[in-house]
Order: structure tokens, then sequence, then C-alpha cells
């Protein structure tokens, strides 16, 4: 890729976006966010914002919000890489979901573009507890969530973020399909049970069933299609699918993926304030 082509940040102020967009910085690559919020605005829902975020990119790391298995995504998502390609760009890097059915489609759906393109699958991300939603109930000392013993293999969002810069930055990747997941199988009340010891007080993990688990969101506002992105991740993505492990993050970095106790250690302030 020629030195003066910008890297574009899909989602870069998100949870693995800002991170991409902090390594980009720090390796001296030239990059642009993509967002409302950016220069120029980008936003999903308005294809009219698309092209100009486009001009004299060479490579884009593509985060689709809210996520790949809502309705509509795969088609938004071919259609910008099909725009991609239009426009010159030579290396696409998908976060893509594992275990998800619409996520494979839309995989499908970039990788018909033509443009040299590499999948991250990531499991469950670690951050979730500490950079969105559940954080304010992780505080308060009761995490409520419809979950069983199911174990799932939380990864780093910043293994995610290595692995992304790391096939953004070189065609050493292109084409390839990673697996991301963490180093162990932990539930969710395993989960929790370090965050406790991390944050040095007491938090429970209580289940509840995912019809009342659905009325409390919608009785706090939460709209309704992030109601049903949330009751189809915490039913279908859980059913046991994506409990084992994967070597991706060793595959692309050369090093073992980072733990879940060493993620909480690092957080352990966000539970606390």
């Amino acid at each position: 890729m020629a030195a003066h082509l910008t890297t574009l940040v899909l989602g870069g102020t998100g949870k693995t976006g800002r991170r991409v967009a902090t390594r980009l910085a720090a390796r001296g690559v030239p990059h642009r966010i993509g967002s409302r919020a950016g220069t120029p605005p980008f936003d999903w829902t308005k294809p009219d914002t698309w092209q100009p975020v486009l001009r004299g990119v060479g490579a884009v790391y593509l985060a689709y919000q809210p996520d790949l298995a809502v309705p509509g995504a795969v088609e938004t998502v071919g259609a910008f890489a099909r725009l991609a390609a239009d426009e010159g760009v030579r290396r696409l890097v998908l976060l893509s979901g594992r275990g998800e059915p619409e996520a494979a489609r839309a995989e499908r759906a970039v990788a018909a573009s033509g443009v040299p393109t590499t999948v991250l699958r990531a499991s469950w991300f670690a951050q979730n507890f500490s950079e969105g939603h559940l954080v304010e109930p992780v505080r308060a000392g009761v995490l409520a969530l419809p979950v069983g013993a199911v174990p799932e293999p939380f990864v780093d969002a910043d293994d995610i973020a290595e692995a992304a810069v790391a096939a953004l930055t070189t065609d050493a990747h292109a084409g390839a399909t990673y697996e991301l997941t963490g180093p162990r199988l932990l539930t969710f009340a395993e989960a929790v049970a370090e965050i406790a010891t991390a944050a040095g007080r007491p938090v429970r993990l209580v289940p509840v069933d995912i019809e009342g688990y659905a009325a409390d969101l919608a009785a706090v506002g939460v709209p309704a299609e992030v109601v049903a992105l949330l009751t189809y991740l915490f039913t279908d993505l859980l059913d046991g699918r994506n409990a084992h492990l994967a070597d991706g993050v060793e595959r692309i970095l050369g090093r073992p993926p980072r733990d879940f106790r060493a993620y909480t250690e690092r957080a352990a302030g966000a539970w606390r304030a």
C-alpha cells in the first residue's frame, strides 16, 4: 500500500475502532475516523456519506454498528465494500461475529467485492463489562443477565485491535480468517467472580429469564431494535456453539491472547468509580 494512502477506521470511536486508531497513530499511519462526528462525517444509514470518507483510502477497518446480525446489515456492508472497490481501496479488514450465520453472510458479501479481505471473528468482548451498558450494574454489585452455565472464551479488545492493525498494514493476511478468543473458557458467573476480586468489592451474577430481561430493558427506554439484538445475542450465541477456544490471536500476532484476569486487573478502576 502506498505510504500516502489513508487507512479508514469505521466505528473509530467504539471499543475496537478507537484502539485501532490509537495504534495506527502510534505507528505514524495516516488514518481517518469513520463516524457521525468524523471529518467528513460517516453514517451507515446515509449512503451519500460513504464516498467522501473513502477518498484517498487504501485500507479499511470495517466494523458495522450495531451488529452484523441486525436486519439489512449484510446488504449494507456488501454495498459499502463494492463502493470501496470502485474507489480503489486495496485492503479490507472485517470485524465479524463468531458463530453468527448472518455474520458469515456478511463475510461473503464483503469478499465478493473483489477487494482482498481479512476476516476477524471475535468472541464476546471482555470490555463489554467495563465500557458498555454492563458497567453500572457491576458497580452496583448486581449483574442480572439471561445466562446459564455455558462458558465463553472472552476476548480482549486490545487483541482484536492489534490483529486488525497487523492485517491493515501488511498484505500477509489477505484472504485469511482468524477466530479471536481468549485463552480460557469462563462462565459468566466465573467472569463476574474475577471482576469482583479485581474490583475489591462484592459483585454477584443473578440469572434472569430472557423475557424478563427484555421487559426490563424496554422499561428503561432501550429501543426495540436494541432489545431484539441483545435477546438474540444472549440466546442463540450463548447456546454452546462458541464454547471452545481458537488460535486466531496466536496465528496473527505470534503470541498467546491476553487472559481475562489480566483484563480485570487493568479495568478494575472502572468498577470502583
